[in-house]
């Protein structure tokens, strides 16, 4: 695992100890940001099931000002701030060890907005449209927000939830990448 492009292109990245956590390959990682980006003009973004950081990490590196990054397991947030550590952004992340639906409770009452985020749960566990469903009750979507999902080809998502629209799908074998964005009311 590395960081594909941006400021920190090159950096390896380590993997979460163990098989709790299924890293996102290189390949999907450059689709997810050609898909996104490929760069951004800062902002700040949520990882809401952070595993190693590598999504987050690429996001920072190609421009993200901030992002916060949320993952329950112990040696998943380790690793991140690891990866952190390892590519220098630690003034520009937050991590918590909790788990998601906690974290955007907290997360909203310190009132956050974030421009994107950054979903790949496990994929036997997900519960992806109950996240976007409350990221979007809890006010915690900006305008301009991308709402990227990882997940299982035979999960089949909502094409709206709330305030967003499912705007694209692409399959790539075992994986599905869904991007929404907030609509117009």
């Amino acid at each position: 695992m590395r960081v594909i492009s941006g400021e920190c292109k090159g950096r390896p990245l380590k993997a979460v100890p163990g098989q709790s956590t299924r890293p996102t390959t290189d390949k999907i990682k450059e689709s997810l940001f050609n898909i996104i980006g490929p760069y951004f003009a800062g902002g700040a973004g949520l990882d809401l099931y952070g595993g190693s950081g590598g999504l987050g990490i690429e996001a920072l590196s190609r421009g993200m000002d901030k992002m916060i990054f949320v993952d329950r397991d112990p040696k998943a947030a380790e690793t991140i701030k690891n990866n952190i550590k390892a590519c220098g952004y630690e003034e520009k992340t937050e991590v918590y060890r909790i788990e998601s639906h906690r974290a955007l409770k907290a997360l909203k009452k310190r009132e956050f907005q974030f421009d994107l985020v950054l979903l790949d749960p496990p994929y036997a566990k997900q519960r992806i449209a109950d996240d976007m469903e409350k990221l979007d009750e809890y006010g915690l979507l900006s305008d301009g927000v991308q709402v990227v999902a990882e997940h299982d080809p035979g999960v089949i998502l909502p094409s709206s939830i709330g305030s967003l629209k499912r705007v694209r799908e692409e399959t790539y074998g075992s994986t599905k990448l869904s991007l929404y964005l907030k609509r117009d009311e």
